[in-house]
């Protein structure tokens, strides 16, 4: 569940306060209590009632005067307010309802409605505007959790509650576990996110609530895709697939290189990998390959 946060009593503030503000904080913003210090200033800018509204009217005007859209930022969910400055992102996102044209239109997948999800950053919410998304809270312990596809996901049912206006809250990376629904009417969050250079490499999941276990992960770099495509067209490709299968100190880009190496390889080449796999020390890398080898026996007979 993520923790509930005293939003302070300040004065209301604008973006370009609370961006200064986060410039100049002091802070490791990997540490969650001090992350969580910064929250009455997302909260006094959720008590400017007129700073969205009118960033929306400048942007759709720019718009209007520009020869090409610029786009950069928005989209359906999303507006950036403030891009990452390697520590700080800060965003509004919009919840449509579910008569609203929009969500008929995109589908709630779109608004990652009905998806039970984790986070692999931490970020700060406010109840903005409208009565809030809905959602269903559940608690996660990372160390117990494999990120196996299948695996025991161990999750704690708390409660289910809603973003009302003005509640603020800090979302736990890897702890803090939902399934959103749909507000009873259109409603908009502000969020402060946790950025650091390691986020790339950190998991993310779904999961499958019905069965408390881990559905899939979520998580994939650019760097993972180039495996896939290395390893396929040979030579020196292969070389450094194996060598990040043996070598990554990311889990999960050791069992993309050997998904790579494996897809590349065929018959008893590709067996071969994947029982290396299975040797590996690590759970996710063995359970993968062990995954592999089992559906490779059933095939066959």
């Amino acid at each position: 569940m993520p923790l509930v946060l005293a939003p302070g009593a300040g004065d209301p503030i604008g973006l370009e306060a609370l961006g200064d503000a986060l410039a100049t904080a002091r802070l490791d913003p990997r540490d969650d209590d001090a992350f969580a210090s910064l929250g009455p200033l997302l909260a006094q800018l959720g008590r400017n009632r007129t700073f969205l509204g009118d960033l929306a009217v400048a942007e759709l005007s720019a718009r209007g005067r520009a020869a090409v859209p610029r786009g950069a930022g928005y989209g359906p969910q999303v507006m950036i307010l403030r891009p990452s400055d390697g520590r700080f992102l800060v965003r509004a996102n919009f919840w449509p309802a579910a008569e609203d044209a929009v969500l008929r239109a995109s589908g709630p997948e779109a608004f990652f409605y009905g998806f039970p999800h984790d986070h692999d950053f931490a970020f700060l919410t406010y109840g903005y505007l409208g009565p809030g998304y809905w959602s269903d809270y559940y608690e996660a312990d990372p160390a117990r959790i494999t990120g196996v596809p299948g695996a025991p996901a161990h999750l704690r049912f708390v409660e289910r509650a809603r973003l009302e206006p003005g509640r603020l809250m800090l979302y736990r990376a890897h702890r803090d576990v939902h399934v959103q629904a749909p507000p009873d009417a259109f409603s908009v969050s502000l969020n402060i996110l946790r950025h650091d250079p390691g986020q790339p490499w950190r998991d993310q999941y779904r999961f499958d609530i019905a069965g408390n276990r881990v559905a899939a992960n979520l998580s994939m770099t650019s760097a993972e895709a180039l495996v896939a495509i290395a390893a396929q067209l040979g030579g020196n490709g292969t070389e450094i697939a194996a060598y990040l299968f043996r070598t990554h100190p990311c889990a999960r880009m050791r069992v993309t290189a050997l998904d790579a190496l494996i897809a590349a390889s065929g018959g008893e080449d590709a067996l071969a990998w994947a029982e290396a796999g299975a040797r590996a020390t690590d759970a996710r890398v063995a359970g993968h390959a062990e995954r592999w080898i089992a559906r490779a026996l059933q095939r066959n007979g």
